[in-house]
């Protein structure tokens, strides 16, 4: 798994994460607050009511203090990372619980976080606990975030009158495409931070040949063959011992990533929105926030809320 260390000395507390944060997190809070209130209201004419979950699969600690060292670059996977690229600041739990409209909060784990750190996770549980003791809405889980999402879509597969609107927010390249399959054909409404220009983009080398190529099969559920197609074309030009074929990267490969993976998720969902561009200080373009849903509605109010036509 591609990870983040924090490797100097003389580290100083900091807010994770920048405006980049904020502006994905607003996106989603103002998305979850539309689903509460459409979803209530069209539920109640049902004889059986629907059953409301919400799944946020690296929910991390809720916390946005941590420490990283000011004025340094973090290495990863052999290149180098700024730190407001680095520290990202996962607020959506304690967002999505403080909603005032009602919703998620009708049978077990409406509320599910999952995080693989068993650390961050029992502090989540403390924060959100101390105002909701011993609610059952709130179920906690460690391990792989992949295991949860499988078993989500299995469970709204048997069960059809579940809905759920799920958050995946990793910092790079965790989510795994074999488990966005079991979402295939349910009642889910997704929100999925891609990792384009942060982590992806850095992977596909100029020279047409790819690093950590097993992570990028798994991501993007593509052969190496196929992932070497998208991003590369061929050149041949004229030398005196005859012609020469290279590979070129594509133009704008940050963003070829995002429309690939929205393309690839609408062999999942019937409707896929223009993917959301979060940039960091220096306006360059690090993640993509896609959404995907099997109404079209959806798509429609993601859109509104993301600015995208």
């Amino acid at each position: 798994m591609l990870y983040c260390p924090l490797m100097v000395q003389n580290k100083t507390k900091t807010e994770w994460g920048g405006q980049w944060t904020e502006q994905k997190l607003n996106a989603f809070e103002k998305y979850v607050k539309a689903y509460l209130t459409i979803m209530n209201v069209h539920r109640d004419k049902y004889r059986e009511k629907w059953k409301l979950i919400y799944l946020d699969a690296f929910a991390g600690s809720g916390t946005r203090k941590t420490e990283i060292p000011p004025k340094q670059q973090q290495r990863l996977a052999g290149f180098y990372i700024e730190p407001d690229e680095c520290a990202i600041y996962r607020g959506a739990a304690e967002r999505v619980v403080a909603i005032e409209i009602p919703g998620f909060d009708y049978y077990y784990y409406y509320y599910y976080f999952v995080d693989k750190d068993t650390k961050a996770s029992d502090d989540l549980q403390k924060r959100l606990r101390k105002d909701n003791t011993d609610d059952p809405r709130f179920q906690f889980r460690h391990g792989d975030a992949n295991i949860y999402i499988r078993k989500l879509g299995n469970h709204l597969q048997q069960n059809k009158h579940y809905k759920a609107l799920a958050l995946l927010d990793p910092f790079g390249m965790q989510v795994n495409w074999e488990a966005l399959t079991h979402l295939q054909d349910t009642s889910t409404d997704l929100w999925v931070l891609v990792p384009s220009g942060m982590i992806i983009g850095r992977l596909l080398k100029k020279d047409g040949t790819l690093m950590h190529p097993e992570r990028l099969t798994s991501y993007f559920g593509l052969s190496e063959k196929e992932i070497l197609a998208r991003f590369y074309a061929e050149k041949t030009k004229k030398t005196l011992f005859g012609d020469e074929t290279t590979q070129s990267k594509i133009e704008k490969p940050t963003r070829r990533i995002a429309e690939i993976y929205a393309e690839r998720l609408c062999g999942i969902f019937r409707h896929v929105a223009k993917p959301m561009v979060l940039r960091n200080s220096r306006n360059v373009p690090i993640y993509h926030f896609v959404f995907a849903s099997n109404n079209a509605d959806a798509k429609k109010i993601a859109n509104a809320i993301t600015g995208k036509d």
